[in-house]
């Protein structure tokens, strides 16, 4: 269970505030694919206004550009048209304010969970001293104390992906970005990977934004859902999620507001269950 944590801003990636509006301001996007044989639209017209603190989960059908988005606010795919911005600032190109936690952990075989994590830091020049002092206050938050020196083949699902998380935070990013990273887990691991996320967003604060093909875990976790359109993508409806905190996952669950935006999100993804 993620332990609660003040986790002031300090270190390399807690700079001065920027300019004044959204944390993510997406505008106008467009973006298609060109190959030899073939053009595909991925996304088209997205606007989506991100506050500092919000946790969206965006929701959708496959290959409807939900990752394709993810990466674009990452600066990993150029859009090829309309603006994105984080606080303010254009995105151009790989932010050293974003986290990035993707579907699998993909952690080097080689390297203990806490070197892992250490990874971030030699691939960004950060201080070591401060790095491991970050990575032990991580590995506390997480509930990996003790798994420190445990290798990747050690590790349950759960706590490799927990490894991965605590890699994409170190740094203290701005934004954390998750492309769908509990959907390789068993149904228990996730429930619980959920409500550990829950914990450690409200005991931060910090901004989300997580991919989900769950409905159910689209709406317990987040402050706003948005649900996309089959390709191109487009926003076709969002919903302010008001379950009161801290949830509990079992009450959020039973709660009306869940029960009727779980609903509507179903209905919009053609789904059979809340639960999916």
């Amino acid at each position: 269970m993620f332990a609660h944590s003040t986790d002031a801003a300090s270190g390399p990636g807690a700079g001065p505030e920027g300019p004044s509006g959204p944390m993510v301001s997406v505008s106008g996007l467009d973006v298609t694919f060109q190959s030899k044989d073939r053009t595909v639209r991925a996304l088209s017209d997205i606007d989506l206004q991100i506050e500092t603190g919000e946790f969206i989960s965006i929701a959708g059908p496959s290959g409807c550009g939900k990752s394709t988005l993810l990466r674009v606010i990452a600066g990993l795919t150029r859009a090829s048209g309309g603006h994105v911005s984080l606080r303010g600032t254009p995105v151009q190109g790989p932010r050293r304010d974003v986290g990035f936690v993707f579907q699998r952990a993909a952690l080097l075989d080689w390297r203990n969970a806490r070197d892992n994590i250490l990874f971030q830091a030699e691939m960004r020049g950060l201080p070591k001293a401060w790095a491991r002092e970050r990575a032990d206050e991580l590995i506390a938050m997480t509930g990996l104390t003790g798994f420190e020196k445990a290798m990747p083949f050690e590790l349950s699902g759960g706590m490799q992906q927990r490894v991965s998380l605590c890699r994409a935070l170190l740094h203290r990013p701005d934004v954390l970005l998750m492309d769908e990273p509990f959907g390789a887990l068993d149904a228990l691991t996730r429930e619980t990977m959920n409500v550990e996320l829950r914990r450690l967003w409200e005991a931060t604060g910090m901004t989300v934004v997580l991919v989900t093909h769950s409905v159910a875990e689209a709406v317990y976790l987040a402050s706003r859902s948005v649900v996309m359109s089959p390709r191109p993508g487009r926003i076709v409806e969002q919903f302010t999620i008001d379950i009161p905190g801290p949830r509990e996952y079992e009450t959020a669950l039973e709660h009306p507001d869940f029960q009727r935006t779980a609903g509507r999100i179903r209905e919009l993804l053609g789904s059979t269950s809340v639960n999916d």
